[in-house]
């Protein structure tokens, strides 16, 4: 049996690749757009990629199914609950599909959406499963949230009942060896709680897990409801995607480099400009209307925030740095990536643009305490709920990062504004778009909610 794991950090995105070595056929379950590295490891070990299972239509990314069947002429498989424009496979729950010797068994987990489902994993026809591919029902430390896609009749409450009989009548009565391989790790917002781990057994999660432990369902449903992680706006226009044919990503996918004199005329036309350098460097020195989101941070999900998907896009990266950069950013669907500048470690820009840099003004603990004093400032908190929930700034405005684009009419206007986040990373990507739409007077809080805890939060 072939059971490969493919994770990618920005993302926190597994997906799969699960073959038998003696028949030499294959599935992909939940890929990307990227869809070499299926076909390389296919070629690898000498199987032939005949189907793609999506465990659900996800919110997160834009699959790559509809690239895989374009190569391989792979058919698309989807639980029975999923509509999509295209031709799928509907997968029955308690379905088997055998790849020869390796049995795959599809078990339906409705709760992050309805047509959730899961795969059981065996190396023979009747064998206890080797794995459980769980989609985003169970993942490492936590499981699905139930409120990012609602499909048909049905509310938030309905999902997180569905997802406490999914936990409690599917997933926990496998066997404790069983091994948990999930479609998201820590950092993904289609959880709270998720772990770094990438892989876990059944016992290990029964034992483990805060969100499996027994409770009433109930219980269970305020657990998974309260103090989920803002969901980004484009998370419904990739789940829409995701259900119909849309373009695909071409393998070759490259975007060109720009001139100074380009970016310049760019820039005037209002074509949003992403600067994915680092903070430091970004303060340092930007073209003024640029938004900084780092390379070294989640850059496909938080490009994803403060553009739209489609959305005309101008990158400014370190050499070398381009191309990956497009290309996160087309893994959510976001293909509008024009062209790009790079600017070296030196920071230096082309003459041409050498009018248009400035630097971002920032603001310390104790200038900030001062601000605050005198009614001098608005503070803005963009942390997610459950953050928050661990301590605030009195008097800040509590805006997630990845709603403030669609709430910018919520940001009081009047005073100078200082953003915030947990440690200083988010907030430059706060407080540049704010600058970028027009907001003056903006700085972020050097070291964010940390440091000033350091001087008032009692250890």
């Amino acid at each position: 049996m072939i059971l490969e794991q493919y994770y990618i950090e920005c993302l926190s995105h597994a997906s799969y690749l699960i073959g038998d070595e003696s028949t030499g056929r294959a599935i992909v379950v939940d890929p990307r757009r990227d869809i070499g590295e299926y076909l390389d490891d296919a070629k690898k070990h000498g199987v032939s990629i005949e189907g793609v299972i999506n465990t659900h239509f996800h919110a997160d990314f834009v699959s790559g199914h509809l690239e895989l069947v374009e190569a391989t002429g792979a058919w698309v498989g989807f639980g029975e609950a999923a509509e999509t424009d295209y031709p799928i496979r509907r997968l029955r729950d308690g379905e088997k599909i055998s790849l020869g010797e390796v049995e795959l068994e599809i078990v339906a987990t409705p709760g992050h959406t309805w047509e959730s489902i899961s795969v059981l994993v065996r190396e023979r026809p009747g064998a206890t499963p080797a794995a459980v591919l769980t989609g985003d029902s169970l993942f490492i430390g936590d499981v699905g949230r139930p409120d990012l896609v609602n499909l048909g009749e049905g509310s938030t409450t309905d999902l997180a009942r569905a997802m406490y009989r999914t936990v409690h009548e599917k997933l926990l009565t496998l066997p404790d060896a069983v091994t948990v391989m999930p479609a998201h790790g820590a950092g993904s917002s289609c959880g709270k709680n998720l772990s770094a781990e990438l892989t876990s057994t059944i016992g290990e999660q029964r034992a483990t897990n805060p969100s499996v432990q027994p409770m009433s369902e109930d219980a269970f449903v305020a657990l998974i409801t309260d103090g989920q992680p803002a969901a980004p706006s484009y998370f419904s226009v990739d789940a829409a995607m995701n259900k119909r044919t849309h373009p695909l990503l071409a393998r070759d996918h490259t975007i060109p480099e720009l001139t100074a004199a380009q970016v310049k005329a760019e820039l005037a036309a209002g074509t949003r400009v992403l600067d994915a350098r680092s903070v430091d460097d970004f303060a340092a020195g930007h073209l003024r209307g640029s938004v900084n989101v780092g390379f070294d941070g989640r850059f496909a999900e938080t490009g994803g925030m403060v553009a739209e998907v489609g959305e005309k896009i101008v990158l400014i990266t370190y050499p070398g740095e381009e191309q990956e950069a497009a290309l996160r950013l087309a893994r959510i669907g976001s293909d509008g990536a024009a062209g790009y500048l790079t600017v070296g470690p030196d920071g230096v820009f082309p003459a041409g643009l050498a009018e248009l840099v400035q630097a971002a003004p920032r603001t310390g603990v104790e200038e900030l305490d001062e601000l605050l004093a005198a009614d001098a400032v608005t503070l803005v908190d963009i942390r997610n709920p459950g953050e928050r929930a661990d301590g605030v700034i009195p008097g800040a405005v509590p805006i997630p990062l990845a709603q403030l684009r669609v709430r910018l009419d919520q940001v009081p206007a009047g005073k100078p504004i200082v953003v915030h986040c947990a440690g200083g990373w988010r907030s430059s990507v706060a407080a540049s778009l704010l600058r970028a739409q027009g907001f003056e007077n903006v700085s972020d809080l050097l070291g964010g909610y940390n440091a000033w805890a350091e001087t008032h939060v009692p250890a």
